[in-house]
């Protein structure tokens, strides 16, 4: 073991080793992933996996993926498989992940990996960055872990390790570079997917956002934030801007045998391609029409309330109507039984809207 102390910006060469140490003895057990005894006896990670996995992961938690994986690699166990697959019906399968451009880039990207690479993924970042839907860091991720190569793999885990390890005081997004740049430095040639997958163990169980576990720590006495007692004040975040709020309405119509009206939403914009009630035409920029005349055809409407979602960049509020119609409506789209609502594509917004008509539609045990 070297003896070298940590420089401001670089890291302690002892840093892999310790941290492949510790994950060799607790590694998460996630469903995509070779644990480090698997790897012993020969195990190699699936690319499928890791890349559907990856997909999934962005901005969703571990524990909503996992039942979203499993079903996903039962149904479509491999890239070609999905490739075969009805659009609509991964669309289905991925409703509630949220992010849906992420499950339309999902489709596409499994249809050049099987029509132009042979079913196989490329093992390189830079011909994984060249397939839709895969970024610098799903491909620095993919590349790592699938085919053990060297790259840099930097989430918001990972962010937060680095930060405190090194005290950066750049603030986010700023300091991506800065970030990027040591983890590069730290990333050894041997293992460098472990190595990833330990950082990234650590950020999620030890070195939380709040109230880290530092005492327990495999890297705590080459942190210089730990050192300072200022671990909790990394990473640095500008201040936080306030979300615009949105306006629109929505309109749940009702046949007399029960069924609702639902209509595909563009392929392009929020939500696009999924499968929801009629709306007037809100958008991250703009309010839609509110009010029962905002109607998409004439019925008596009546309100429900209103629905509150949050996206990225600003929260949506949604006056919510219901009308039962006694004749089909001259409206484009179809009509779906109320046994049949909670397996269509329906994303958490419409589910809301749904449920301000009909408040037992997705309660637990009617899914």
């Amino acid at each position: 073991m070297s003896s070298a102390k940590p420089s401001k910006t670089t890291p302690d060469p002892d840093l892999a080793d310790l941290l492949l140490a510790w994950y060799d003895r607790h590694a998460r057990a996630m469903p995509w992933r070779v644990s480090p005894a698997e790897r012993e006896r020969g195990v190699v990670a699936d690319p499928y996996r890791v890349w559907l996995s990856e997909i999934m992961l962005q901005q969703t938690t571990v524990q909503s993926v996992k039942s979203y994986f499993e079903a996903f690699a039962t149904r479509w166990p491999t890239v070609t498989d999905l490739a075969a697959a009805n659009t609509e019906d991964v669309m289905k399968a991925w409703a509630g992940l949220g992010y849906y451009s992420r499950a339309r880039n999902l489709k596409k990207c499994a249809d050049v990996v099987a029509s132009e690479h042979g079913g196989r993924f490329p093992d390189s970042e830079d011909g994984l960055r060249a397939l839709p839907g895969i970024g610098p860091y799903t491909a620095a991720a993919i590349a790592a872990i699938a085919f053990d190569q060297p790259a840099a793999v930097v989430d918001g885990n990972i962010e937060r390790v680095f930060t405190r390890l090194l005290q950066i005081e750049t603030p986010l997004p700023a300091a991506k570079t800065e970030i990027r740049a040591a983890v590069a430095l730290a990333t050894p040639n041997e293992r460098p997917g472990d190595f990833a997958q330990a950082l990234m163990d650590l950020g999620a169980t030890i070195c939380t956002p709040k109230r880290p576990a530092c005492a327990l720590c495999p890297i705590d006495e080459m942190c210089q934030a730990r050192a300072s007692g200022r671990q909790e004040q990394f990473p640095v975040k500008p201040a936080k801007k306030s979300k615009p709020v949105r306006l629109g309405a929505a309109f749940v119509a009702e046949r007399g045998d029960g069924s609702v009206l639902l209509v595909k939403r563009p392929d392009k914009g929020l939500l696009g391609g999924m499968t929801g009630v009629p709306t007037t035409n809100w958008t991250v920029r703009a309010d839609g029409e509110t009010g029962a005349n905002s109607a998409p055809f004439a019925a008596k409407w009546q309100h429900k309330g209103v629905i509150t979602h949050v996206f990225t960049h600003f929260e949506l509020r949604l006056e919510v109507f219901h009308a039962v119609v006694t004749s089909a409506a001259d409206h484009q789209g179809w009509w779906s039984d109320a046994d049949s609502l909670p397996g269509e594509a329906l994303p958490t917004l419409m589910k809301k809207a749904l449920s301000a008509a009909f408040p037992a539609l997705f309660r637990k045990g009617k899914t």
